[in-house]
């Protein structure tokens, strides 16, 4: 345990930096240009990070009602998905694995829906089930080597065929016991997205949320300004971006090597597992995702990486609204075709 040395001790506020000043950057010039135009700036600890919520507003009034609308969105989303909470829909279905199933509402039951649409999408890259390989490499912690012999136990757990959705009753049922789902890869999108509609309900008409990297915009600034969000570089300090791009109506979603890992003997180990093996992927550097919409972006983010970078920008091209970012291994960057009159990369 020694030789192993964690990595990620960096703020959680480093960590969305990029994405978060850079818009910020823009707002604050527009707030000194557009007097009439109030714009409120919040961060909150809700979903396990650190929330960022900006919203434009014909005054301020508005602005704050915004704010305050999507944040209490937000926290009503965690109350049903967050497995850190006992009480949550989610928790309760983990609960009752190889028992009963479990009536959800609306938004958890489409939650698991678009996790299987995504699972299917991204050829099984993309598994809520794979939580417990994930916490036997402890990759967010002190890290650890599990043995195949290990991983091999826990595969039957991660198998979706046994999760069932039931549309008529909005049940889910985990056929096995000691099966278990979470939700923290397409779960963030979700809630932005869902924030982001209650945000413009409340008067907003312009805003962004942030939830752990995975960005939801929604309208222009007043004076037409679209909304900056750079590309972190996955083997630069945290801060040193590979790129920039402006974003209007539009979420962006980044998976990387470089945001949970560990090394030891000079191997790099990350969350990011491939379901097929239990072992990290090791095609990509990191993945970026824009698309129309937050659930989407957060979903195909991860599989893609699990995919690589050729079958993961096959992807990419023959989906509608959706680009990418591929970095690969070796640290070739893979541009969308739809993308690169828009991306701006720094030297």
């Amino acid at each position: 345990m020694a030789a192993i040395r964690n990595i990620m001790n960096q703020s959680l506020f480093y960590r969305f930096a990029i994405a978060f000043f850079s818009v910020a950057l823009t707002l604050v010039t527009l707030d000194a240009c557009l007097a009439k135009s109030a714009l409120i700036k919040r961060s909150q600890m809700l979903m396990g990070t650190v929330v960022f919520v900006t919203a434009v507003g014909a005054d301020e009034r508005s602005a704050q009602r915004a704010v305050k609308a999507g944040l209490d969105e937000i926290r009503r989303l965690e109350e049903l998905l967050s497995t850190w909470i006992s009480t949550s829909e989610l928790s309760k279905v983990n609960a009752a694995a190889g028992r009963e199933s479990i009536r959800v509402s609306q938004e958890t039951f489409e939650v698991l829906r678009r996790s299987l649409e995504m699972a299917q999408l991204t050829q099984g890259g993309f598994n809520v089930a794979v939580g417990p390989a994930v916490k036997a490499w402890d990759a967010s912690g002190e890290g650890q080597v599990p043995s195949q012999e290990d991983l091999e136990a826990l595969r039957p757990q991660m198998d979706l065929s046994n999760m069932q959705l039931d549309e008529k009753t909005q049940s889910v049922r985990l056929r096995r016991p000691g099966m278990s789902i979470d939700v923290g890869g397409i779960g963030k999108g979700y809630a932005a997205d869902l924030a982001a509609k209650v945000m413009q309900a409340s008067g907003a008409t312009a805003g962004v949320v942030a939830l752990s990297g995975d960005i939801k915009t929604f309208g222009r600034m007043p004076d037409q300004q679209r909304f900056v969000f750079g590309i972190q570089h996955p083997r630069k300090e945290q801060g040193e971006v590979l790129g920039r791009i402006e974003l209007e109506d539009e979420a962006v979603s980044t998976a990387g090597d470089y945001q949970r890992y560990f090394m030891k003997d000079g191997v790099r180990y990350h969350h990011i597992l491939d379901p097929a093996t239990l072992l990290p992927a090791r095609g990509c550097q990191s993945v970026t995702v824009i698309a129309k919409d937050g659930v989407m972006a957060d979903g195909l983010d991860t599989g893609i990486f699990v995919m690589g970078p050729d079958k993961g920008m096959a992807l990419i091209e023959s989906l509608p609204d959706v680009e990418g970012v591929i970095v690969d291994q070796e640290g070739t960057v893979f541009v969308s075709s739809g993308l690169r009159n828009r991306l701006s990369l720094d030297p």
